[in-house]
């Protein structure tokens, strides 16, 4: 079994701030859970999210630690390196599990981080 196809365009979307080729990667009805609020989140929310991530930082780099296929998606260990317009750096810690369809496009993602060491980001 194969870490999808899907799993490495994304990465490299989310590490270049390129929010429509990250769009891409999600099919148009994709939900986004994060454990910190229980909340499922649109892809719309979730890119609104992202692009305002990017704009308060001069890099944002997602880190893999692991990465391995799963039935029905894969599962990514990372470390979520962000510094900040104001020079400061801050780091995550998260887990994500994320379902790929037959299409070749995530369907949900459902991730576990911590984002109290991110709130300078949003200050």
């Amino acid at each position: 079994m194969a870490v999808p196809d899907v799993a490495h365009r994304f990465l490299a979307a989310l590490n270049h701030g390129d929010v429509e080729a990250a769009r891409g990667c999600y099919h148009p009805d994709a939900e986004i859970w994060h454990d910190f609020d229980g909340v499922t989140q649109t892809v719309d929310q979730n890119m609104a999210l992202m692009a305002a991530m990017g704009r308060r930082a001069l890099r944002r780099e997602y880190v893999v630690r692991r990465l391995e296929p799963i039935e029905g998606g894969y599962l990514q260990q990372h470390r979520l390196e962000i510094t900040t317009l104001a020079g400061q750096d801050l780091v995550a810690e998260a887990i994500a599990l994320v379902a790929v369809g037959d299409d070749g496009l995530i369907h949900r993602l459902d991730e576990w981080i911590n984002p109290a060491s991110l709130t300078a980001l949003f200050e």
